[in-house]
């Protein structure tokens, strides 16, 4: 029996492993840690510890490589910020990462469960003009389609029915990019009918098909970069709202996070747009508690379950917090609790949407793409101003 880090113990069982550098025991992962609800902040902490116990339980992926790996890969360690967690290779894969060759994370095998949900997964993305409901998924698995239901939503965190939407989006994408026209890539990724398509762009894309295919080109994006009681701020935003905040001490890797962001758009520092000035100082003026209602508009793409998060972020009352728990049962989804911080660690436009306002269920701040000092001085800068009141 093996202690985790929580003092727990949870793990009971060796897997002999063969390379190069000869034979080696190391523990094998067990349902026990992936029922045991991980915060980001232990995820991280087993990737920096390069903790084999972990390895099944989720992966890790790099934005600035496109790779996932499990958590006990060699490789140097990332920034924190140029990270997020899957709790499955095939989620990581079906919003654009591959696979890291070295660790080979798709390799690792977990519960059963798990591993109906990776087979199924793999399934739908292998016949990707197949559109299956829960039935037929129930029938390729052999199990009753309640169980079916009842492992995507605990594993991923999603219905079977959002993930095939996320795969169908992900080919419309890489459809669009590789085709001069629009009417053949969007019957391609499977779709009946381009009005549809045209109907939910905004919320699928965040643009319409024909300007996505052009990777952003003809969007204007105007933006501003400040100084602010939590160093530098980037604001950047379309006609429609605000689409990117962040946070930093270069104003030069901010700026290239913006261009990486949107490669093909048009953007200019400043610009001319009419509200980007009183956005900004908007929010200067809620980092100086002096603005505790942030109510800007926004412009971002988001998956439907992203989309259900950040509403119910928007909701929380200013200088109050919620757990990634209590955020999973506001939305109707109980057991998402690890797709629930996903969803606030992909957050475009911090702030505004404030994720910050959710911490760990043990009343640690938890994770913070914008690192959790400053998430600690917002807390605390919000604390303040309710007591002050």
């Amino acid at each position: 029996m093996v202690g985790l880090p929580d003092g727990r113990t949870e793990f009971g069982s060796e897997n002999r492993i063969e390379g190069g550098a000869g034979v080696r025991y190391v523990h094998s992962v067990t349902s026990a840690v992936l029922h045991s609800r991980l915060s980001t902040d232990r995820q991280w902490r087993a990737v920096l510890d390069r903790d084999r116990r972990y390895d099944g339980a989720f992966v890790y992926a790099v934005r600035s490589t496109g790779i996932y790996c499990r958590p006990s890969c060699p490789s140097r360690r990332p920034r924190r910020t140029q990270v997020n967690f899957f709790p499955i290779p095939e989620a990581a894969e079906a919003v654009g990462f591959r696979a890291c060759r070295r660790c080979r994370p798709a390799s690792v095998m977990t519960d059963p469960e798990v591993g109906m949900v990776r087979d199924l997964c793999r399934a739908l993305a292998a016949q990707p003009d197949r559109r299956l409901d829960l039935s037929g998924l129930a029938r390729l698995a052999g199990r009753e389609p309640q169980r079916v239901a009842r492992a995507f939503r605990r594993v991923l965190g999603v219905s079977p029915k959002q993930y095939q939407d996320a795969l169908r989006v992900k080919r419309l994408k890489t459809e669009l990019k590789g085709r001069r026209h629009v009417s053949p890539a969007i019957y391609e990724a499977g779709y009946s009918s381009s009005s549809r398509v045209y109907e939910r762009a905004h919320a699928e894309l965040g643009m319409t098909p024909a300007a996505y295919a052009r990777g952003g080109a003809g969007m204007e994006i105007a933006y501003a970069i400040v100084p602010s009681p939590l160093g530098r701020l980037l604001v950047a935003a379309t006609p429609r709202g605000v689409c990117h905040i962040a946070l930093g001490d270069d104003p030069a890797r901010l700026e290239r996070g913006l261009r990486a962001e949107f490669s093909a758009a048009t953007i200019n520092r400043e610009g001319h747009h009419a509200e980007l000035t009183s956005w900004v100082r908007a929010v200067l003026r809620y980092l100086e508690g002096r603005e505790p209602d942030l109510d800007l508009p926004t412009d971002v793409w988001a998956t439907a379950f992203q989309r259900q998060v950040w509403n119910a972020l928007r909701k929380i009352p200013y200088g109050e917090t919620r757990t990634y728990s209590d955020i999973a049962r506001a939305i109707g989804h109980p057991r998402a609790v690890r797709a629930v911080a996903q969803a606030c660690a992909t957050n475009p436009t911090a702030l505004v949407v404030p994720c910050h306002r959710v911490v760990s269920k043990d009343g640690s701040p938890g994770g913070y793409r914008w690192g959790q000092e400053r998430k600690r001085t917002l807390l605390a800068l919000e604390a303040q101003s309710t007591d002050n009141q």
